[in-house]
């Protein structure tokens, strides 16, 4: 096993190419302990390169309400009414911290998700 560090995106696209090659390797084999430190390499170096930023609240109840079949109409029992759910869908209303926890609580979203950034 030669591991060598990532340092370019073509670095990158080599070692993935290897992940590739021993991805179903059986545990407890030395293709298993290369697999395991290629993807410690690999998460380091795009989360160096290529960060994530945080989730968009609106973007995070449209993506549940997508994910359960939900419309607008079923968001009422944890936002209000039906003038409100427009209001916050449309980025005219921030949501509350009341409407957060139902939102958390009923439809399981992550507090990370409706608390990053602002509305």
């Amino acid at each position: 096993m030669t591991i060598k560090p990532i340092r370019t995106d073509d670095d990158l696209q080599v070692a993935f190419q290897r992940l590739e090659a021993i991805f179903q390797a059986p545990e407890q084999t030395d293709e298993a302990d290369e697999r395991e430190v290629l993807v410690a390499l690999i998460e380091a170096y795009e989360s160096r390169h290529y960060p994530i930023g945080p989730a968009d609240p609106i973007e995070a109840i449209k993506f549940r309400m997508e994910q359960q079949g939900l419309a607008p109409k079923d968001l009422e029992p944890y936002i209000g009414s039906s003038g409100r759910v427009s209001e916050v869908l449309n980025r005219k209303r921030s949501l509350s911290l009341r409407m957060v926890k139902r939102l958390h609580d009923g439809l399981h979203i992550p507090y990370e998700s409706l608390l990053s950034g602002t509305n």
